[in-house]
Parts: C-alpha cells; structure tokens; sequence
C-alpha cells in the first residue's frame, strides 16, 4: 500500500541570547535535514560557548600570575629561610589544581632530600613542606657544579622580560643553563635561558621553534 505522509508543523522557538524565533515547515526526508541543521547550529553555539570559556580561564590565569605580589626571587629567598639548601626550580602554579595559587620552590638539602616547600605570592609566608622522591639529584648536583648563578639570581636577571612565573635547572644535553618563563601584562608568554656562570639571558630559541611547529600543526 503506497502512503503519503505528508507532516506539516511549525515551531516557534526563542533561541538563548538571540532573542528570534525561528519557523520550520517540514515534510518527509526534509524532517531529517531539519533536526541535522539544528543539531549543527546547537554544537556550533556549544563550541563557541567553549571558546569563550577557555579565553577566560587564560585570562584569569594571566590575572592571577600578574596580581602577585612576591616575586620569584622573594619567594625563593623565603623558601630557603625556611628549608636550607639548593633551590632547583620554583613555580607559579595552582596548588593539587584547587584553585589557590603558590609558588612551589623545589630545594635539594645538604643530604640530598628533596623538599617542595609552598610559598604565599601575596605575602611570601611559607605555607608548608613536604619531602619528594627524586630520581636525577646526582645529574643536578653535576649540572650545579662550578656554577656561579642561582636560582634565585637567574629569577632576577629573567624579571628584565616579564614577570617571571617559573625557573628551573635545565640539565640535560651539553649546554645545561636556568630556563624561566615570563608572563607581560598582555598575558604573552616567553621563555628564556640563564647562563649558569655569567647569568646571560637569551630567548630560548628551541622553545620559540616548537611553538612555529605547532602553529604550523594547527593550520594543516
């Protein structure tokens, strides 16, 4: 038996933050191309809605990172009151991803325990420490040898770019040096390399090459 369905309807909706109303008038197999271009326009409006919060969660990230007040170097300095030895590395992050942000400063003591000592950016007050178990203390002690430039000297040479958001000891490969990353109040990232004995800083270029390969990526 041949059938003929043939489905008239017209829907008014008011679409969020657009404030018009849309008409549709399907019949048969177009009933289909309705729903698809409305399952479209929905991930389209999702997608953007994605956007919009990623962008606001750099830029919160930025504002976070640019409103503190110790710096680097300050927070390192506290660090090292509190727990004496080598500091390794020290980061401007959020503490276990809950949102509060401190600096984590990484100190290598005289018996090679590593501590991660948490530091207040707003009033450089130590927050607390625990011991780590770290695999490389004797490639870092070689790295550190005959070096003349700390970590905290490396934080202020970097601070001439930006504000400095981390240090830490590259020692792998020939040329080991400090690696910092800066932050501008635009919210532009860099990253830069100290030299262990003069305490040069130059752009780190292998970063700068990586970051063109991924942008390559991104267009292809």
């Amino acid at each position: 038996m041949k059938r003929n369905i043939v489905i008239a309807a017209v829907t008014a909706a008011a679409l969020i933050g657009g404030g018009t109303a849309t008409a549709l008038a399907t019949t048969g197999d177009d009933q289909g191309s309705a729903r698809q271009a409305a399952t479209t326009t929905q991930l389209s409006n999702d997608d953007a809605r994605d956007d919009r919060d990623d962008d606001g969660d750099r830029n919160d990230d930025a504002e976070k990172t640019i409103s503190a007040d110790v710096t680097a170097s300050e927070a390192i300095a506290s660090a090292l009151k509190h727990t004496s030895g080598t500091v390794v590395s020290a980061e401007l992050d959020d503490e276990d991803d809950g949102g509060k942000v401190v600096w984590t400063v990484d100190v290598l003591s005289g018996d090679n325990t590593w501590h991660s000592v948490s530091v207040d950016p707003a009033n450089g007050k130590v927050l607390g420490s625990h011991t780590d178990d770290e695999d490389d203390t004797a490639q870092v002690r070689a790295a550190l040898k005959g070096s003349s430039v700390t970590a905290e000297e490396a934080a202020k040479a970097a601070a001439g770019k930006g504000v400095v958001t981390s240090v830490d000891l590259d020692d792998d490969g020939k040329n080991k040096s400090w690696e910092a990353e800066t932050r501008t109040s635009g919210g532009a990232e860099q990253d830069w390399k100290i030299d262990l004995a003069s305490g040069k800083v130059t752009a780190d270029r292998a970063d700068a090459q990586d970051d063109d390969a991924d942008d390559a990526d991104d267009q292809d």
